[in-house]
Formats: C-alpha cells, structure tokens, sequence
C-alpha cells in the first residue's frame, strides 16, 4: 500500500480525571511523582479540552491565557510566513508540555495545530509563577522539559540546515518511531504515525514532489513502510547510520 497523503486518524483520545487517576502516569515513560506533587498539579490544572484534527490549539497570531499538557492524540508547533508557507518547528506526542515559549516572548512565538483528535490538560498561564515560587521542584521539572523541547528544536536546525533530503527524512522518521516506542505506541512493529507528505514537506523544509521522492526512495531500499497512518522501520541500523541518527536511549522524563 502506498503511503497516503491523508492518513487515517490514530486512537480516539481519553483523558482520566482527577490527576491521581491519570493513564499516562502508569506509563514508563514519565518520571514518578509524590501524591503531594500530583496534588499540586491538580490544583493547578483547570480541566480537559478537546479538539478534533486539523483545528487550532493555539491561535499562531494571539496569545494564549493557557498552558497545556498533551494527553493524547498528535499535534504540532509551527510558525507562517505572509505568503503562507509554513514551518512546523516540532511535532507534539503526549506528555509534551505546550505554550511556555510565549512566556518569555513580546509577542505571540508559534501556533499549534491538532493533527489527530487529542485531549489537552489545560493549566492558567497566570498562575505559573506562583508553582515556581511554591514547589521549586515543578518549577525545575517544567524548566527542564523546556530545556528539551529546545534540543529537539536545536536538531531539527541541524537537519534542515546540513542534511541531504535522504538524511532528513530519514532522521525524522528515526526519531518520531522512536518517541513513539518510548511511549507504547508501536503495535507488533508498527507506530502510529498520522504525518502527511505535507506535515513532513514542511517540516524539513522541503517542496512536497521532493519529499515524496524520497520517501519512494527509502521504502525501494526496504529503509521502512508507510501504510495507512502507520510507520515500520524496516532497517533501523541502516536508516539511524542514513539519518546521523545516534541517539542515547530517551529517558523518562516529567509529567505536568
């Protein structure tokens, strides 16, 4: 099956409450915390909010009152220039912390866009300081995923500006499939994965023929298989040495 320019839409979102009952706090993935801390974060958190793909989390020209958690569902940061063209800065898998770029902008930094049904834990931006001046420690961890969320965005700076088309591609799907494993979602080898040609195009910084000459490209050299919405890596050593893609195992990391 050839890979589709729109694929299917992965698993409806879910989104347990209160926050000691939370399904991504079973996950590996994510750092423990002290009942005291999801405590804390309860009192922080101000509901659940729903949005189905293709619709806007944060409107790109205005600012946000509100911080999000991504529970579920894919999304993506992005920025557009005037005649439209687009750049998505990063793709957004649950757990991801969304919004705290614009604390320290003068103006609003990115929009974020809903590529799946996802449910978002949403938190008032207002009440950020008082966390950090409460519970240093939420504080750190919430500087910390910031700090991540800038490495990746740091590597895809590498990728677009040094990498071949090849090496781009391949680095991205490397490191999607591999947020992905660190997150359960591969099933018998196969990741979710709801990107379109266009998702990837603008990504990398790519017209949209050449992307999908690539793509062609590694899958008749056995590299993966895109069908449906899903993603299998085929030769994972061969595709990582393509990519440059030698990244330590991911580590789990904070929940907020």
């Amino acid at each position: 099956m050839n890979f589709e320019d729109h694929p299917l839409p992965v698993s409806p979102p879910r989104c347990a409450h209160p926050c000691d009952a939370c399904g991504l706090r079973r996950n590996p993935a994510f750092l423990p915390m002290s009942a005291d801390e999801v405590r804390v974060i309860e009192s922080f958190r101000t509901g659940t909010r729903f949005f189905d793909a293709g619709r806007p989390v944060i409107d790109e020209f205005r600012l946000s009152g509100q911080l999000f958690t991504l529970y579920s569902g894919w999304a993506f940061r992005f920025k557009t220039l005037a005649d439209g063209r687009r750049q998505i800065l990063s793709f957004l898998l649950p757990g991801d912390f969304i919004g705290l770029q614009d604390e320290f902008a003068d103006g609003h930094t990115h929009g974020v866009e809903a590529m799946t049904a996802v449910a978002l834990c949403a938190f008032e931006r207002e009440r950020l300081w008082d966390l950090f001046r409460g519970h240093p420690k939420l504080g750190y961890d919430i500087t910390w995923l910031a700090a991540r969320e800038e490495k990746m965005v740091d590597d895809n700076l590498v990728t677009t500006g040094r990498r071949s088309a090849g090496e781009r591609v391949a680095m991205l799907l490397m490191h999607l499939y591999r947020r992905a494993e660190r997150l359960g979602l591969v099933r018998d080898g196969w990741a979710e994965f709801p990107l379109s040609q266009q998702h990837i195009a603008d990504a990398l910084g790519l017209s949209l023929v050449h992307t999908n000459k690539t793509l062609r490209r590694l899958r008749q050299l056995n590299l993966h298989r895109l069908e449906s919405g899903w993603l299998r890596i085929m030769e994972p050593h061969a595709l990582e040495k393509l990519g440059d893609y030698f990244e330590r195992p991911m580590q789990p990391t904070p929940l907020i």
